[in-house]
């Protein structure tokens, strides 16, 4: 029990720390891009921080198995170099023993992965697309800029001039849109107004953007006429509160609706899916043998050919994933073999260092 509360820990605060590092990493690098489209007006700095909540499982679900993988080889390296393997070996701690301390952290961190990549990657992934596809479906007062054009989808252009020092009205507005006419063609609509306020219909939750004192231009293109309308006072919807069905993109689908559908690109997320956690003993068995180092080479002699012993790994399932998808390799094949082929190579890996290592 001292063994493995000793082992485990030395693992868990080792990948505890790579972790921390590959997270800040692709965080920012996310968090750059989001702040990027808030400062063109195409996000609300507000919602930043729910989008990189929601983010989170998909970074774990990446970050975990390498860092622990890293873990494994780290920690254990460093216990090599100490010699303290060695003397764990001559208290009578069986290379299966060894296997086994290791392997349950390994099945923790699997059931984690697991829980991201099954369940709240694809729910956080389909709560962020959902909240942008509204940010780019609403005019909204929190992403105006004054005296900027601004697309908000759904061939919408907005400008604003000015906006009064509560942000509660808005003047010298311009908004173009495409709508659709009575005989299905499409539109060009402009409308120019002194000032506008947002307001809500209680009854139905729509939003409204009421304009005073304008004009409202309807222009078939290729055509020289024009419709003009003159008003004192326009509302022109924004949302309501009604949602939307999002697209069937097999990233958003739970994964319940996946094996329900069985189309090829359904079958190809599911697999990676599972391959997230599957990845975890299978690295476990890589990493074992891989960790073992000459105190002359130091704990880092192995570090290289195994990063690329896990990239070759990761590239390997993101290539079946995508052949999987197009229809070129068989689901019922899949990235199992691949799975396979790494399985008996940590095998062997870990049958051969027995062997030299005289256990």
């Amino acid at each position: 029990m001292i063994v493995f509360r000793y082992l485990t820990r030395e693992i868990l605060l080792t990948m505890s720390a790579v972790a921390g590092v590959l997270l800040l990493v692709i965080m920012g690098s996310r968090f750059i891009r989001y702040f990027t489209d808030a400062a063109q007006g195409e996000l609300p700095l507000s919602a930043l921080g729910t989008l990189m909540l929601f983010h989170m499982p998909s970074f774990l679900e990446l970050v975990l198995p390498l860092s622990f993988f890293l873990a494994i080889l780290l920690a254990y390296g460093q216990l090599y170099l100490n010699s303290e393997i060695t003397v764990l070996v001559a208290c009578g701690v069986s290379p299966n023993r060894l296997l086994r301390v290791t392997l349950l952290p390994a099945a923790l961190i699997a059931v984690l992965v697991g829980l991201c990549s099954l369940w709240l990657t694809p729910t956080g992934a389909a709560h962020n697309e959902r909240l942008i596809d509204e940010q780019k479906s609403q005019l909204d007062f929190s992403l105006l800029s004054p005296g900027r054009f601004q697309d908000f989808g759904d061939n919408r252009t907005a400008y604003t001039q000015s906006l009064s020092d509560d942000n509660s009205r808005l003047q010298g507005v311009f908004i173009s849109e495409l709508q659709g006419s009575g005989d299905g063609s499409q539109q060009q609509v402009v409308t120019r107004a002194e000032s506008g306020y947002q307001t809500t219909d209680p009854d139905t939750g729509s939003r409204y953007l009421v304009l005073e004192n304008g004009e409202r231009y309807s222009v078939d293109p290729g055509t020289p006429m024009a419709d003009q309308l003159e008003f004192g006072s326009y509302g022109v919807r924004l949302a309501t509160d009604e949602t939307t069905e999002l697209d069937q993109d097999s990233e958003l689908m739970t994964t319940a609706a996946l094996i329900a559908d069985g189309d090829d690109g359904s079958m190809a997320q599911l697999q990676w899916r599972i391959s997230m956690p599957l990845m975890i003993p299978i690295l476990t068995l890589l990493a074992l043998p891989l960790s073992r180092v000459n105190p002359r080479q130091g704990r880092f002699a192995k570090l290289l050919p195994a990063i690329f012993l896990h990239v070759s790994y990761l590239s390997l399932l993101l290539a079946a994933q995508d052949a999987i998808g197009r229809g070129s390799l068989p689901a019922s094949i899949g990235m199992w073999p691949i799975h396979g082929v790494y399985l008996v190579l940590g095998l062997f890996l870990l049958r051969r260092d027995q062997k030299q290592g005289g256990r």
